[in-house]
């Protein structure tokens, strides 16, 4: 049956018959929730964009600084160690002791560090301002989000949430571009102060706009829980990275992964278990919850491990400039936010279930049309080809994440907050380490009858990847050095399609699997039958995806006790 009309209520007034899930909201905070939002969504950009953005930079800095690949590689991850390991112990801390104040917290942070990483002279220097950037990030990104969900009300709690996880996807492909640019005319640090004018912009807004919440409970924090969590995370995180360079069966991998089965392990023991858990576990017994955090760690594996291979495929085997490359991503950028904040009227629709299924089956195609690219394709092509895959993130992301949090009771937003990045933070860890193990493999595997005439160092060098290849290459002499050069590219092609496939295959086991097991219009898994309308037959234009998806509120049956 088609949905009703929605009928006009004024926009500075709270719902007259207000859902006992929602929180009580002062009427000027709920007056003020739309500037709120901007100021979360500018938050949360500054994520995205420290995420994102150094890839392009990588090659200045190691000649600039004369850092090694290890070191470049752990430019990279600190950040995503860090904040996928500090998620959970912030998401708390903010419910506990104040959501605003742990967001401005994560903004003065980054305006520290963004500035400590623009003027630094080592690459050690530039390992521990990443590394402190990751510390903010944990802080800000749990924060933007449990505080829309004790801002706004249930009925426009999934357009808020859409808007939200449009930026969060569209701000990782803007990230590029602005590096592109900067580095187009400026030095690599440039690429850091990127972040500057939104966390300062960001902070002043913040202090007038963005209320003050925390958990009501005032519940202990769980300190034990805490320390668990960062130890397994931490560990699984870092296992990750370092297989595919330690390899994945070496000692140090499979002590890292002990670390983190054993830690994690305990972690669970203690959250079921503890009077006043930091993440009540019996949350996954909900379906919205355990197959949303599935679903939302396969949108960031393919984003992040396809924005990290791009970057190289773009600049190194298609021979554009930084910029240039950060073009090629921005029509990504602009379909994510374009298409994510119209989801939640597709889904009110549709349902939940065949707006997800299809997103990832979007994804799929996307991915599957990047592993046909080849050295000779052109950019348009790659601009086509990313078309499928942002239009399925966007598909994806805001269902997923309002299904998600609607099973978290507003009083424990920043820990379900947090379980939701961490699904993403861990997800597209796994895409930069899974993907890029992969390619690496791959590419090792192609390359090796060219460079087996080589000198060892000069062999190991080029076998490293495309850019230690293509340095190799420039110190041979004539048409040998050309000979590599073409065959390392073709290698790097090669490894680019088999993670693309790769990637492929995993989304429609994902899209199969959502489309059996995400909850059928009804109620779902052992909860009571959803609200009816409100009594004033009020229906709202955009849908509380909860409703959409059937689902009841879970709050009493999984958040208390």
């Amino acid at each position: 049956m088609p949905p009703r009309s929605p009928r006009p209520a004024p926009d500075d007034a709270p719902p007259s018959t207000p859902h006992p899930d929602d929180p009580i909201v002062d009427p000027a905070v709920h007056a003020r929730r739309w500037y709120t939002l901007g100021v979360l969504c500018l938050s949360l950009t500054i994520v995205m964009i420290a995420n994102m953005s150094l890839n392009l930079a990588l090659p200045s800095i190691a000649r600039d600084l004369d850092a090694s690949t290890g070191s470049l590689q752990w430019m990279v991850d600190a950040y995503a160690l860090v904040f996928a390991g500090l998620l959970f112990s912030a998401g708390t801390l903010g419910d506990r002791f104040g959501r605003k104040g742990a967001l401005q917290l994560g903004l003065v942070l980054f305006l520290v560090s963004s500035a400590l990483a623009a003027v630094a002279q080592t690459a050690g220097m530039v390992i521990a301002a990443r590394t402190v950037m990751g510390v903010a990030a944990a802080f800000v990104m749990p924060s933007t989000l449990s505080i829309i969900t004790n801002v706004f009300p249930a009925e426009e709690r999934g357009r808020a949430i859409a808007t939200w996880a449009g930026v969060a996807g569209g701000a990782a492909a803007l990230g590029p571009t602005g590096s592109g640019l900067l580095l187009e005319h400026f030095w690599w640090g440039s690429v850091f102060l990127l972040n500057v004018p939104f966390a300062l912009t960001a902070l002043v807004l913040g202090r007038r706009l963005v209320p003050t919440s925390r958990n009501p409970e005032r519940t202990p924090v769980d300190v034990a829980g805490a320390l668990l969590s960062i130890v397994g995370v931490s560990s699984l995180v870092y296992a990750i990275i370092e297989a595919p360079h330690l390899g994945w069966a070496a000692s140090e991998t499979l002590a890292a992964f002990g670390v983190a089965i054993l830690a994690l392990g305990l972690f669970a023991r203690r959250e079921l278990t503890a009077r006043h858990p930091m993440l009540d576990l019996r949350l996954f017994l909900d379906r919205r919850f355990s197959v949303a955090s599935g679903g939302i760690a396969l949108t960031y594996f393919t984003l992040f491990g396809t924005f990290f291979l791009m970057a190289q495929f773009l600049q190194l085997v298609l021979g554009l400039s930084p910029l240039s490359a950060g073009l090629v991503q921005l029509p990504v950028s602009l379909i994510m936010l374009t298409v994510a904040p119209q989801v939640p009227r597709v889904v009110q629709r549709y349902g939940v279930r065949p707006v997800v299924s299809a997103g990832l089956g979007f994804v799929a195609l996307g991915m599957g049309t990047l592993s046909q690219l080849g050295a000779g394709s052109s950019a348009l092509l790659v601009v086509v080809a990313m078309v499928p895959l942002a239009v399925g993130i966007s598909a994806t992301s805001a269902p997923l994440t309002t299904l998600m949090m609607a099973a978290v009771p507003p009083r424990i937003a920043g820990a379900g907050s947090a379980m939701n990045n961490a699904s993403r933070e861990l997800g597209g860890a796994f895409g930069v380490a899974v993907l890029g193990s992969l390619l690496t493999t791959r590419f090792g595997s192609a390359l090796g009858p060219a460079v087996a005439h080589l000198p060892a160092p000069s062999r190991a060098a080029a076998e490293s990847g495309l850019a230690g290849a293509l340095e190799v290459a420039r110190d041979l002499p004539g048409g040998a050095g050309e000979q590599l050069a073409d065959a390392a590219r073709a290698a790097f092609v090669d490894g680019f399609g088999v993670a693309g496939v790769a990637s492929a295959a995993l989304a429609v086991a994902v899209a199969v699997g959502a489309s059996l097991l995400l909850p059928r219009e009804g109620a779902a898994p052992g909860v009571a039958p959803a609200r009816g309308d409100r009594a004033d037959g009020i229906v709202d234009e955009i849908v509380d995806v909860r409703d959409a998806a059937g689902a009841a509120p879970a709050a009493a049956a999984l958040g208390d006790g």
